[in-house]
């Protein structure tokens, strides 16, 4: 799993960054991407990028505001000629359906896969299969905008060989279909279910990927505990009035979200484009002294997830 920023900046494109879009890597996992925001000139970000359109399955749009929905018309689109014929599901607020709906009408836009609008009209799950849940929860940016939290499913715990060896089992095909989580029958006819012989779960890995906000609640319960969280900073600290005033927030409010949150990791995005390359360390700077793991993406920057360590007892 990763993060590959396709566009990092606020509000208008500059030279340094366009406007927002974060791509989700899921090809090992599930042999597909994920969009998360679509601004204007996302589907020129991919021509530099690995992202296959055809392998976009779902988009996740926070709001409805131009830079993070400009580019979708577009990208869908593109995915029809790029041999898109998949299904493909668009998640966002009421609204989302007519901005579509109206674009690809009035310019003959003819799909040639599914297409599936999911107007969200409060906070809840919007996707779950076996191993990923997806789950959204309103922000506070002045106009309906939505955070999102990908969760992957707790994982089975690691076969112990003397819990096993207390079932009468020894090491062959019943150790390899426990480890698959699959029930085998032990020599004196009983089941044995895989969680008998196991350590703990595996916590999953977990995203919190946000719209733009200000401090709310809803981002406290996106960002629990997760694994990295992708966070606005439209400003730094200096800056906290015209934060409020729009809106948005600043590095070091990412930082102490981060903080509060108990995270692995912050990476901020949404940039102003007031701010230039030396000014950007200067909001890295501020988020690092409440938060030291962070970092500030740029365009085409990929942030690994990586798993979570298994707890010591689980390894006991």
């Amino acid at each position: 799993m990763e993060l590959y920023f396709l566009g990092t900046g606020a509000g208008l494109p500059s030279k340094q960054r366009n406007v927002t879009s974060v791509a989700v890597n899921l090809l090992q996992e599930r042999g597909s991407w994920w969009l998360f925001d679509c601004g204007e000139g996302t589907q020129h970000q991919i021509l530099h990028a690995p992202v296959k359109l055809h392998r976009v399955d779902h988009i996740f749009i926070t709001h409805l505001h131009g830079d993070h929905v400009f580019g979708l018309p577009g990208v869908l689109s593109s995915r029809s000629f790029q041999s898109g014929t998949g299904p493909l599901t668009v998640h966002g607020p009421v609204g989302i359906r007519a901005l579509i709906e109206t674009a690809l009408g009035v310019s003959g836009t003819h799909l040639t896969y599914p297409l599936k609008i999911d107007e969200l009209s409060g906070p809840g799950r919007v996707f779950a299969d076996d191993e990923w849940t997806v789950d959204a929860d309103l922000l506070d940016h002045g106009v309906p905008c939505f955070g999102y939290r990908i969760a992957e499913r707790p994982r089975l715990g690691p076969l112990l060989p003397e819990r096993a060896r207390a079932h009468g089992l020894t090491p062959g095909p019943a150790y390899r279909l426990l480890k698959a989580g699959q029930a085998v029958m032990g020599p004196d006819g009983s089941w044995i279910r895989p969680e008998e012989v196991t350590g703990p779960p595996i916590p999953g890995r977990v995203v919190a990927l946000l719209g733009d906000t200000r401090p709310c609640p809803g981002v406290r319960r996106l960002a629990r505990g997760a694994t990295v969280l992708v966070h606005e900073a439209t400003f730094a600290a200096e800056r906290e009035d015209l934060a409020r005033r729009y809106h948005h927030a600043t590095a070091v409010q990412a930082a102490e979200a981060a903080r509060e949150a108990g995270v692995q990791q912050l990476v901020l995005t949404h940039i102003s484009a007031r701010y230039g390359e030396a000014d950007t360390a200067e909001l890295r700077h501020q988020a690092a002294r409440v938060f030291p793991n962070v970092l500030v993406a740029a365009d085409h920057t990929v942030v690994p997830v990586t798993a979570p360590a298994p707890a010591p007892d689980a390894l006991a």
